[in-house]
């Protein structure tokens, strides 16, 4: 089935995601696609969660951390600064602290240990992931084109859904069985109930949250997940084990995209013998790919003489993933 054959018979897939190795193209194929859509009048948003990540690069603008800017008509792109993320999560640390125990300041021992936070490897990926949360749940946008991070980094990021939503259903039971005893005691305590209720609403706000972002990313009638490879052995076989990884998550996997293939006509004009080789390692990898993957292989997109910047060539490489000219 070609790719665009899946984006129409399924518009209700709003969530596209395009995962894979780093440096296959997840980027370039998020781009054109959400070129694509857009062209088709939808409000789409692309959005990277990708430290490495180069949509400004590939648009040309400067939109590293400046929210959802405006590409052209109906095209919005996005890249999540985690830096800013991490700080934003000290400072409403800070206030929650001197407000929930009246403190006029933060107690330095506290404070290194808040600043301190910002180098723990999970909170680059807990300030990643919450960023994407909110992005989904405003449902702004017709389509959300998600940028992922490299197979293990994004194996972790979906992973976190579970692991978050499992701790908080133990902190909110506990709580619950704490509200019974709470009020079972004296009207004396009546402040400090409604400080723990505070505690046990924000907990219920952030599992919420949590949850419409897992819902979002399993849900096989709105999310489509796409792996992007190369005809390589060793990234076909990555790319096996990684699909099998995310299966685990119910991730719902569209199809495969395979990026950077090498005409064999050229076999014809005078090449380079390295090129002739690389061409004959495709063939092979080729074979590979259609031998494990068959139909699930949407769109073989050739290998491009220049680098995909700007929207003219973003055009050309939506034109040739979609099988369709585009005005």
């Amino acid at each position: 089935m070609p790719l665009l054959d899946v984006f129409e018979k399924h518009p209700e897939r709003r969530y596209i995601m395009y995962g894979g190795k780093g440096g296959l193209g997840k980027t370039t194929f998020s781009a054109a696609t959400a070129y694509y859509l857009a062209k088709k009048g939808k409000k789409v948003l692309v959005f990277s969660v990708d430290p490495q990540a180069s949509l400004s690069d590939i648009f040309e603008r400067d939109i590293f951390g400046r929210g959802d800017i405006e590409i052209m008509e109906n095209l919005f792109a996005c890249e999540v600064d985690a830096d800013r993320r991490i700080k934003d999560y000290q400072e409403e640390i800070r206030q929650k602290i001197l407000s929930m125990y009246g403190m006029e300041r933060i107690p330095d021992e506290i404070e290194s240990y808040i600043k301190a936070s910002s180098a723990e490897p999970a909170m680059e990926e807990s300030a990643i992931f919450d960023a994407v949360v909110d992005i989904v749940v405003k449902g702004d946008y017709d389509y959300y084109i998600y940028d992922l991070v490299p197979l293990g980094h994004a194996l972790y990021y979906l992973s976190m859904a579970s692991v978050y939503d499992a701790w908080l259903d133990k902190i909110t039971h506990l709580r619950e069985q704490m509200r019974e005893y709470d009020k079972a005691i004296s009207t004396m305590q009546r402040k400090e109930e409604t400080q723990e209720d505070e505690i046990y609403n924000e907990l219920m706000y952030i599992k919420n949250r949590i949850g419409a972002s897992s819902k979002i990313m399993t849900d096989v009638k709105k999310t489509a997940f796409f792996f992007v490879l190369t005809p390589e052995e060793m990234t076909i076989i990555d790319t096996e084990k990684a699909a099998k990884l995310f299966a685990k998550y119910d991730v719902p996997l569209a199809g495969y995209i395979v990026n950077r293939v090498i005409h064999r006509d050229l076999l014809k004009e005078n090449i380079p013998p390295y090129l002739k080789n690389r061409i004959e390692m495709q063939a092979s990898a080729l074979k590979m790919i259609d031998d494990k993957l068959g139909s699930s292989v949407l769109s073989r997109v050739p290998e491009f003489d220049s680098e995909i910047k700007g929207l003219h060539s973003i055009k050309n490489l939506a034109e040739v993933m979609f099988e369709e000219k585009l005005s």
